[in-house]
């Protein structure tokens, strides 16, 4: 659901859009650190905020961070 989002802000489609790993962190809903493979050498990692389920909202793209590489560890941004 934030790949539109993404590719919005980034004026650019993703053809690839893998999740490979993701943690989280519980606050008033739950916020997702995801490293997404949008090529075959290229990753973004995302921040994700998903609401608490009794607030009907969607998940929104809080912020990311473009040209990470599979190898670059996950970290809170």
């Amino acid at each position: 659901q934030v790949k539109p989002q993404l590719e919005s802000k980034e004026n650019k489609t993703y053809c690839t859009f893998k999740a490979i790993v993701y943690r989280t962190q519980v606050v008033a809903g739950t916020i997702y650190f995801i490293k997404v493979q949008n090529s075959d050498r290229e990753f973004v990692h995302l921040k994700v905020f998903i609401p608490l389920p009794h607030e009907n909202q969607d998940p929104s793209l809080m912020g990311f961070q473009t040209g990470k590489t599979r190898d670059d560890p996950l970290t809170y941004f």
